[in-house]
């Protein structure tokens, strides 16, 4: 009988953020896949867990894919973890499932911790209804995408490095317009937790005097409603 491909969030900063059931897991599981079992490994050690431990990321994703999924119809329960956060969402993860729901395999994902959610809900920007781009291309389609987003209307969630906040939101001043509203959520559920909020001009100015540290997002307010004109009907016009 097949085993089982289950998908843990991890905590994206503070490690109370774990919860009951992905410790279960986590313990019970024959196999665990960690984006870098370094990182992973001190999670594992905080809960006492001692399974198996095996990297699966980015670069090595499409040699162990197929394995790993014999190995799960032989009957082993594999449980898949990132560095932080739900496996999948701008990490490690689409490729396995794609392949285990190709294969019949059953897939659980655990509700957990995700960077994104905490950043929206605290912007204090519109979250029924919203687009996740995660990690924009660096070099070839940026602008492209830059443009088809300068219209949307939903609130927008990205991911970036410190490294390069500063230059992303220049880009998002050029392209979204200067007085464009954000929001950047620094270190999510870590010591020093921060929420910058103003104008995109505003925000990058602030990161230009104070460098930025930690895992970021941005959530940036979407463009206002075009609102349609009502065309006024007359007898006059049919003839």
């Amino acid at each position: 009988m097949a085993g089982l491909l289950y998908i843990v969030p991890t905590p994206v900063g503070n490690l109370e953020d774990m919860t009951f059931r992905a410790i279960k897991v986590l313990k019970e599981a024959d196999l665990i896949l960690a984006e870098d079992t370094r990182t992973s490994s001190v999670l594992l050690k905080h809960y006492d867990i001692k399974g198996r431990l095996e990297s699966h990321h980015k670069f090595n994703e499409h040699k162990t894919v197929s394995i790993v999924k014999e190995r799960i119809l032989a009957g082993m329960n594999v449980a898949l973890i990132s560095d932080a956060g739900t496996p999948g969402i701008s990490d490690p993860g689409f490729l396995l499932v794609r392949t285990c729901v190709q294969e019949g395999i059953e897939v659980q994902t655990l509700p957990g911790a995700t960077a994104f959610v905490p950043a929206l809900v605290s912007s204090g920007y519109p979250c029924d209804r919203f687009c996740f781009e995660g990690f924009l291309p660096q070099k070839k389609g940026r602008q492209t995408r830059l443009t088809e987003l300068a219209m949307e209307t939903r609130t927008m969630i990205f991911y970036e490095s410190p490294y390069r906040l500063v230059k992303t939101l220049e880009q998002f001043a050029e392209f979204f317009g200067e007085d464009r509203e954000c929001s950047v959520a620094r270190e999510i559920s870590k010591k020093f937790e921060e929420h910058r909020r103003g104008t995109l001009t505003e925000v990058a100015a602030w990161y230009r005097e104070h460098e930025p540290k930690g895992e970021i997002v941005i959530i940036v307010a979407g463009a206002p409603e075009v609102k349609k004109e009502k065309k006024s009907y007359h007898k006059a016009d049919e003839d």
